[in-house]
């Protein structure tokens, strides 16, 4: 029901009460004012037979003229009663009319209390009903979209069917979205590991033959590729299922920076890159330092494999709404292609370095936004790929 329909059956409501209260109060008011004429004129009539009893009969005639009476005993002093007259007799309007007027009022109002009563209940039903309805429908998989058809006693209640209904909807989609993902990393992950299990299998077969000396040197690569592969779809299932737990602390970006690269000395050394990480100051975050460090590390790999023998450099800076922390190469940057992709899982670029698994910078991305934080890849106007790290302070 709208407000106007409410407000139509509360009237209803009120005028059936208000009818019921009249009429009981008609009839209440007849009896004591009938009682209270009978009662003064009783005590007049006594009055006056008592100090002139030659009236008697002359006031006897008068009271006949207006009521007939059936004489019978009567307490003494009740000279009305010994004449045979009630308090009936003496009301404005007669009692019997009184009794049928209060009653038309009393069937009236408790006739309109009931219509009311049954109307409302037929309209509840129905708005129960169609809820009824749309819940079969939602079973079913074909509901429509839940239209609001006005302000009732239901529509709070119809408002929390239809977000529970789309949560239901966004919750099954999120499912299914991650049911498919989970067929497509299951894909990938048996490609990355058949990949080092091959050539792994081939230098066996080179050293059994003893037409290859640097087959051991080729095993220990690929077992290395596949415990950094193990470990990091560890990683990547404990983020799925919310078990990894972040646990922030008051972080200084240049201490964290510093610690990512010394983890890094060795690969850098190796690729003779260098890293540079200025002194600006100290800006605390609030993050997981070992996370915060581990997505951190995975960015200037990143950097390194694009622009090897080149500079990987670091940049910070502070403003009230956030901490941003740049990392960027002077190399070749991102392909225009690669852009839209470069954080999905198991995604080799265009320029990706060999060994790679496309899973470093997924995440990196995972890491940060699960500390209220943002990741972007963009390419720099003056060349080279930078990644931009922002975390917010509220």
């Amino acid at each position: 029901m709208n407000s106007r329909k409410t407000i139509f059956v509360t009237s209803g409501f009120v005028l059936a009460v208000s009818m019921i209260a009249a009429a009981v109060s008609v009839l209440l008011v007849s009896r004591y004012d009938s009682r209270l004429s009978f009662e003064l004129l009783n005590a007049v009539c006594s009055e006056i037979a008592e100090r002139a009893p030659e009236t008697q009969r002359v006031v006897s005639a008068a009271l006949k003229e207006y009521a007939e009476g059936f004489p019978g005993g009567a307490p003494k002093g009740d000279w009305l009663s010994v004449l045979g007259y009630s308090a009936s007799d003496f009301s404005r309007f007669s009692y019997r009319r009184t009794v049928l007027f209060a009653a038309a009022g009393l069937l009236a109002g408790i006739f309109l209390f009931f219509f009311i009563y049954l109307s409302r209940n037929r309209a509840e039903g129905r708005r129960i009903r169609a809820l009824t309805e749309y819940l079969e429908q939602v079973n079913s998989g074909r509901a429509p979209i839940l239209s609001a058809v006005g302000e009732d006693a239901f529509s709070g209640l119809e408002d929390e069917i239809y977000k529970t209904v789309t949560f239901l909807y966004q919750t099954k989609d999120q499912a299914v979205r991650a049911e498919n993902d989970f067929a497509e990393n299951l894909s990938n992950i048996a490609h990355q590991i058949k990949t080092p299990i091959t050539a792994a299998s081939l230098a066996v077969q080179r050293m059994k033959q003893g037409s290859d000396r640097g087959a051991l040197e080729q095993i220990e690569k690929q077992l290395s590729r596949l415990a950094d592969l193990e470990e990091t779809l560890l990683v990547l299932a404990r983020l799925d299922a919310g078990a990894l737990l972040l646990r922030k602390e008051e972080t200084d970006v240049y201490t964290l920076l510093i610690l990512a690269a010394d983890n890094l000395q060795e690969l850098f050394a190796g690729a003779a890159a260098s890293v540079e990480i200025p002194d600006l100051g100290e800006v605390l975050i609030s993050a997981d330092r070992d996370w915060t460090m581990e997505a951190v590390m995975n960015l200037m790999k990143n950097c390194m494999e694009h622009d090897r023998g080149g500079t990987v450099h670091c940049s910070y800076a502070q403003n009230p709404l956030y901490t941003e922390i740049l990392i960027w190469d002077e190399g070749e940057g991102f392909a225009k292609e690669d852009l839209p992709h470069v954080f999905e899982r198991f995604y080799r670029g265009k320029n990706a370095g060999e060994g790679g698994i496309g899973i470093g910078l997924a995440l990196a991305k995972e890491i940060v936004e699960r500390q209220n934080g943002t990741l972007r890849a963009q390419n720099r106007p003056g060349g080279g790929a930078v990644f931009e790290i922002r975390f917010y302070s509220h």
